[in-house]
């Protein structure tokens, strides 16, 4: 595989940063996740923290160095994080569970799989256009999609917020699953939340991320976002790929993983409460406490092999 990568996280104008992120590759598959725990309800921070580090710990179980099936894996990490997240909530008789959206993304024989529960988005753009998105498990998608609301309406509307899936939750999160989608080079793929996609269009960032190299261009968007929502901006983050299959010529971003071996695995994961950029209501000791619970929750759901 051939590709160059780019993740990033800003505070924007809230008390502190309930978004998470990580990708992971081996030498044939490379999964990238996003989750944004949900505002409302407590510990958001915790059940993102699962569901990305549930999936990364699965991805570096199984990705010897493909995924027997790419499908198979995102439901089960899903579920799985869903689960964990229960667990926690169990454990700490809460009154109302800790939730997070999520989405996640798998490329191998350059392919994409992706699958999502929430609002927050992935894109597939080509030659600065969008050609495939998720659709959000969202009231307003609902409204939009039976024509009762304009989007210029749905970006001011009082429930442009409220969600219908979402891990975590008292039932089951509904799931949706992309086609498989072959890409091309020269392809983006974007993973966000929805604090960059509320600010800025997919059309908008197609258009700026189309040839640019990710590690300049990105950046750039998430501050133009950042600085366009102002002081009550909402947590945004965003991870993205550019495929680069074809042989070119190597730019000093660019990562091949040719060369590794077949076992191996490298993750970009911030462990909880290890990243000052992520500031938590939580106190130190519930700090400590939590990367303990999200330990155990790992080892129970993702048993070493």
């Amino acid at each position: 595989m051939r590709f160059t990568i780019y993740q990033e996280s800003r505070q924007g104008g809230r008390a502190n940063n309930e978004d998470r992120s990580t990708y992971c590759y081996s030498r044939d598959a490379l999964l990238m996740v996003i989750a944004d725990g949900m505002g409302g309800h407590h510990h958001g921070e915790i059940a993102a923290q699962l569901a990305v580090q549930t999936m990364a710990a699965a991805f570096q179980n199984e990705a010897k160095p493909l995924l027997d099936d790419p499908f198979d894996f995102l439901h089960r990490g899903m579920t799985h994080a869903h689960h964990a997240i229960r667990d926690y909530t169990a454990r700490h008789d809460l009154d109302d569970s800790p939730r997070t959206t999520c989405v996640a993304c798998v490329i191998q024989d350059n392919v994409a799989y992706w699958a999502h529960a929430g609002d927050s988005r992935l894109y597939l753009m080509r030659n600065g256009r969008v050609i495939a998105q998720t659709r959000d498990h969202s009231r307003i998608r609902l409204l939009l999609d039976e024509g009762l609301i304009t989007e210029a309406q749905a970006a001011r509307h009082p429930d442009r917020n409220k969600i219908y899936s979402c891990l975590g939750g008292p039932s089951l999160p509904d799931i949706d699953f992309s086609r498989k989608t072959p890409l091309e080079h020269g392809d983006v793929v974007l993973l966000c939340t929805d604090g960059l996609w509320g600010v800025t269009s997919g059309e908008m960032m197609a258009v700026a991320l189309k040839g640019a190299n990710l590690l300049q261009a990105l950046p750039m968007l998430v501050n133009q976002a950042e600085t366009k929502a102002g002081s009550h901006g909402d947590n945004l983050s965003a991870v993205a790929v550019c495929w680069e299959d074809n042989y070119v010529e190597a730019l000093s971003s660019a990562i091949s993983t040719q060369t590794m071996p077949v076992g191996e695995v490298t993750t970009k994961l911030d462990e909880f409460g290890r990243n000052p950029t992520y500031k938590s209501e939580l106190s130190d000791d519930e700090i400590e406490a939590a990367i303990e619970e999200i330990r155990a929750a790992i080892d129970k759901f993702n048993p070493k092999k």
